[in-house]
């Protein structure tokens, strides 16, 4: 409970994950307070917040619910793959692409396995998996070159490019073209003064780097993470955007035109946590996913058409 509470900063957000009421919650961090002597939480204005003890606690408290989850899976290793659980999270492209078939793929080859999936972006699916609550993190970098922490070994699944999204051009039956031998620059140049939609400030570092390389600062209009209302604000004219071919594919907007950004191509990876080999689980899960992940690359379109592989038979 006193983990959850950290995670949400809210007695009542952390009973609703639980399914406990709020005054259970309550009862039991006073319990909690009470069996160790140390006060753990104070409230803050409508909120509370954990003091450092609490902070503390919840950190290793954290770990400990990790772990314990994964003994469970370890010890389901030694009854085989007939029964036991493995545990996935993955960004939210991909989970609306390729995650769905490796599941349906496991699914098939382990009908006694249970796949638990969660939804976050890289930053906490690794935080998520050092402490133990996933056995595999889906996640994505831009540089491929730079070391993970010591613990973290990253499987490489597939290269991901982006794609200027712009409003579609009437009578348009394709994509917009790419200009021949440019980098980045010769994509963005031309909407250097346009309306820019972007996403959070977390997520949108990339189109920023993507433009500086290009001397201008963006001018963001709106700001969103959904990619359906993302789209509809420029199938509307409403400004143009970057995203990355996944997102394309998992929503595709009847009214807008794509242009492959050249040299801006994120790198998808499986990441697991701790020395191998990996338990049976784990590796049946990530076999599915490499399967899946390498019919997705072979049947790729060629890269010339500037076209977000799954969409190239559909009229814009």
């Amino acid at each position: 409970m006193l983990a959850a509470v950290a995670r949400h900063g809210s007695v009542t957000k952390a009973a609703r994950e639980l399914h406990y009421s709020q005054p259970s919650v309550s009862h039991h961090l006073a319990k909690l307070e009470a069996e160790t002597g140390a006060k753990l939480v104070q409230r803050a204005g409508r909120g509370i917040r954990l003091t450092e003890a609490g902070r503390m606690l919840a950190e290793r408290a954290t770990e400990i619910v990790g772990r314990v989850d994964s003994a469970a899976a370890e010890l389901s290793a030694h009854v085989g793959l007939r029964a036991g659980r493995v545990r996935l999270t993955a960004f939210p492209s991909a989970v609306g692409t390729f995650v769905p078939a490796a599941a349906a793929l496991l699914a098939r080859g382990h009908p006694g396995l249970e796949l638990g999936l969660t939804e976050t972006e890289p930053p906490e699916a690794l935080r998520m998996l050092r402490a133990g609550y996933v056995d595999v993190a889906v996640i994505f970098r831009y540089d491929d070159t730079a070391p993970e922490d010591d613990g973290i070994r990253l499987l490489h699944l597939l290269d991901d490019p982006s794609y200027l999204v712009t409003p579609g051009r009437p009578g348009s039956s394709g994509p917009a073209p790419s200009p021949e031998g440019t980098g980045p620059a010769g994509v963005l140049a031309s909407h250097r003064d346009a309306r820019w939609i972007a996403g959070c400030d977390r997520c949108r570092s990339h189109l920023l780097d993507l433009c500086a390389k290009d001397g201008f600062e963006p001018g963001i209009s709106f700001t969103s993470d959904d990619i359906v209302a993302v789209q509809a604000l420029v199938a509307a004219g409403m400004g143009v955007t970057a995203l990355p071919g996944l997102a394309l594919q998992a929503h595709r907007h009847a009214g807008v035109d794509v242009a492959e950004i050249p040299g801006s191509t994120r790198h998808i990876y499986a990441a697991t946590y701790g020395e191998p080999p990996d338990p049976p689980a784990t590796t049946a899960l990530l076999t599915a996913l490499t399967s899946v992940a390498a019919e997705m690359t072979a049947a790729r379109p060629s890269r010339r058409t500037g076209e977000p592989a799954g969409t190239r038979c559909r009229k814009i």
